[in-house]
């Protein structure tokens, strides 16, 4: 045997003995030595004298980073406008309103920065949040390089190391477990099973993940819903329970998991030609709930990801099964890695890189209190309620806007929605001005 073999020998067994003790083992049994949490302290220390140099200020984690206007009633504005005299059906100057609005929405479009990477107060020394950088100072030139070194020589083989050793596990245990009949030891090894691999997997993105609010978590019987910022939401909330996922069935590596999960535990794929079904879709999805031995059905309703600012508009679907909806807050700190995805942008083994090759992935988790339908309250107010509470917990932004802007046009009924709001002024100005009439009429008949 060549000094080579045994120094490549020697060079695995160390590594594989450092992961199983230091990472496996404390994921199969949920239990942490707090060396991430210790990471992340020195980091904030770096970022502090970073910040002092520059005389910045750090990141607030409850911001939204967005400074809003107080929000004003189309009629308001309009009426404000106007100046002097009675109200006329129609004037001249309401044509400013829309000019302005217009200007306005160009110049600051709330709807496609929501798209775009989170602007960061202090440089977090990577280049993709600051592709201006050339050379500020010798120190700060030195600590990226170090950066560079610790992040793509030692953090991304042990974190690529890591990812394939969750996903590989959750392959090949689901399908284990999927040879078991269906009973109570079955659903204990699946969720033990989930729950290791994806402990495993948050590992392999250094994720530090603080959950509040414990007693709400989501319980069987019910429907999850949070907002989406990245995919990496889904493994982010399944280390810490176990859910039955939704979504479309997909071919190569995500169809061979999709397939080994759903042996294990009843998971609700749907093939390409039903998605659009959404009498099917809602009928799968209220059987699921309805039985109170299968796990909560996790659901992200904006449809899409949203840069961690802001929530956009829930999709009703999920809000018209009737069963309790168990909201949840996600929350990241892009001081350490910006976890958003812009699809349009990046490819998924890009993002990944751009993931695995961060500082750290830092976030909070709030579970909400449960919310149920109210009486009277169909499935869009219900919606924007939830939306409302998620948003109020994250320190988010709450908007109406669809998130399918990201792609698509504005929607007739957005257009709509404007018109009849300035037909309400125009109508109600003008019944207004008959009131009187009408009381002289009612008066001259009695």
């Amino acid at each position: 045997m060549s000094i080579a073999d045994l120094y490549l020998g020697i060079s695995f067994t160390v590594w594989f003995t450092l992961l199983l003790v230091f990472i496996i083992v404390p994921a199969i049994f949920g239990v942490s030595f707090g060396i991430r949490r210790l990471y992340m302290k020195s980091l904030i220390k770096l970022f502090e004298v970073r910040a002092k140099e520059k005389n910045q200020h750090l990141y607030k984690p409850n911001s939204n980073g967005i400074i809003a206007k107080e929000p004003v009633s189309l009629e308001q504005e309009i009426h404000e406008m106007r100046r002097g005299g009675a109200e006329p059906e129609f004037d001249m100057s309401d044509i400013f309103y829309f000019c302005r609005r217009g200007v306005e929405s160009i110049v600051d479009d709330e709807v496609t920065k929501r798209f775009t990477a989170e602007e960061l107060e202090s440089w977090n020394l990577l280049t993709r949040s600051n592709y201006n950088f050339h050379h500020i100072s010798t120190r700060l030139t030195a600590l990226w390089g170090v950066g560079v070194l610790i992040r793509y020589g030692f953090l991304l083989p042990l974190r690529v190391t890591l990812a394939f050793t969750g996903v590989g596990l959750l392959v090949v245990l689901t399908s284990i477990v999927g040879l078991f009949p269906n009973g109570r030891m079955k659903n204990y090894l699946s969720d033990k099973v989930h729950l290791m691999c994806y402990r495993i997997c948050v590992r392999s993105l250094t994720a530090i993940i603080t959950y509040h609010d414990s007693e709400n978590k989501p319980k069987n019987g019910g429907i999850c819903v949070a907002n989406h910022t990245s995919p990496i939401d889904v493994i982010i909330l399944a280390s810490d329970g176990c859910y039955a996922m939704v979504g479309q069935v997909h071919g190569g590596l995500m169809g061979v998991i999709q397939r080994a999960m759903v042996k294990a535990c009843p998971h609700i794929w749907f093939e390409r030609s039903e998605v659009k079904d959404r009498h099917l879709v809602a009928k799968r999805l209220s059987d699921h709930v309805a039985d109170t031995s299968k796990l909560p059905i996790l659901i992200f309703p904006e449809g899409t990801c949203i840069n961690n600012t802001s929530v956009m508009m829930f999709k009703k679907g999920s809000f018209e099964i009737g069963c309790t909806v168990y909201p949840v807050a996600i929350k990241y700190d892009p001081r350490f890695g910006d976890a958003f995805w812009n699809s349009s942008t990046f490819g998924m083994v890009n993002y990944l890189l751009h993931m695995m090759s961060s500082w750290a992935i830092v976030c909070s988790v709030w579970y909400l209190p449960p919310m149920s339908r109210m009486e009277g309250e169909d499935a869009v107010q219900f919606a924007n309620r939830v939306k409302a509470a998620i948003a109020r917990k994250g320190g988010l932004a709450d908007l109406l806007w669809d998130g399918g802007l990201k792609r698509g046009k504005v929607k007739e009924v957005f257009k709509e929605e404007q018109q009849k709001l300035y037909s309400k002024v125009l109508v109600g100005s003008s019944e207004d001005r008959s009131q009187p009439h009408r009381r002289e009429t009612m008066v001259q008949s009695s």
